[in-house]
């Protein structure tokens, strides 16, 4: 295990337009985004479940306290975003959890964009109304 002085152990996630910085440390499971409670910050269920994938899957979930700071997109990308920066943070802290957390998807960035939308049509795919006459 490599770690700085203080032993964090800092990631960077990425998803959409949004990123996470995250640094976990050994503590009782405390999960701070944006200097706000994880439960303020991400007021969906759903949502939460998402980001706290990587935790319950190598067990950690109590054993670690994680703070993260989020930027640019929606909920939805920066759900991602911490998500893919706990997982890839979770392996600086230990290495031999990289078979299960890829396994699972957690360490690949995903690298859907928006599109971009196309002169002389209203977005991205949709076109005008076409009339023959």
């Amino acid at each position: 295990m490599n770690a700085s002085v203080t032993n964090e152990f800092c990631a960077t996630g990425r998803r959409k337009s949004a990123s996470a910085r995250v640094r976990i440390a050994a503590g009782s499971g405390k999960i701070m985004v944006n200097d706000e409670a994880f439960e303020k910050y991400f007021s969906a269920e759903a949502t939460r479940g998402y980001i706290l994938q990587p935790l319950r899957l190598t067990g950690l979930e109590s054993a670690l306290d994680i703070s993260a700071n989020v930027s640019g997109g929606g909920v939805a990308g920066q759900a991602g975003a911490l998500r893919h920066g706990i997982a890839r943070a979770l392996l600086k802290y230990d290495e031999t959890l990289r078979a299960d957390l890829k396994a699972s998807g957690m360490l690949t960035r995903d690298a859907r964009e928006k599109e971009r939308k196309k002169s002389g049509q209203p977005g991205a795919r949709k076109r005008f109304q076409f009339s023959k006459r």
